[in-house]
């Protein structure tokens, strides 16, 4: 459905919203990573979904986690590098770059509600002592997280170093 207008999130190709892009974008990843779940010989389903202007693509397991955890590694390394891989392979169908976010077995839901808290409690700390906070060095995916915590608490932070020491520091109001 078109109405002639567009719109900042509307970037994609001629003929094509942004919404029905993001949705490709899903559908390639998802191609993508039922193959690769063959080839591992893992069980799992592939859940898609489109949150503001990047395609969420979920691998979850039909029974137990544990299954998966290969594919998530520690901290999250593999999922990152089978984020990339799959980014990768959308990029090689539309040579477009892709935002797509991959979870899988709801790691980074459970990581995303940690960092939440986390950017709660310097926050809080930040705001109780009125000295700045530095955190514990984290992916882009974790200090945007972390942003977006200390911004709803009303403060503000930002990055800094060099990756992969890259940290957030909250600062005082």
């Amino acid at each position: 459905m078109t109405d002639g207008t567009t719109s900042a999130v509307d970037t994609a190709p001629a003929g094509e919203s942004a919404l029905s892009r993001l949705e490709h974008e899903g559908d390639i990843a998802a191609d993508y990573l039922e193959g690769l779940l063959d080839i591992a010989d893992l069980d799992g389903d592939i859940d898609m979904d489109v949150e503001g202007d990047r395609a969420l693509v979920s691998i979850v397991s039909e029974g137990d986690d544990r299954t998966l955890q290969r594919l998530v590694g520690q901290d999250g390394e593999v999922l990152e590098a089978l984020q990339e891989l799959t980014r990768l392979a959308v990029h090689r169908e539309t040579g477009e770059r892709s935002r797509l976010m991959l979870d899988v077995a709801g790691f980074r839901a459970r990581k995303r509600a940690e960092l939440a808290e986390l950017g709660a409690e310097a926050s809080e700390r930040v705001k109780s002592t009125g000295e700045q906070v530095k955190l514990r060095p984290m992916t882009p995916f974790e200090r945007k997280v972390v942003h977006d915590a200390v911004a709803a608490a009303g403060l503000r932070s930002e990055s800094e170093g060099e990756e992969p020491q890259r940290c957030v520091v909250v600062l005082p109001a």
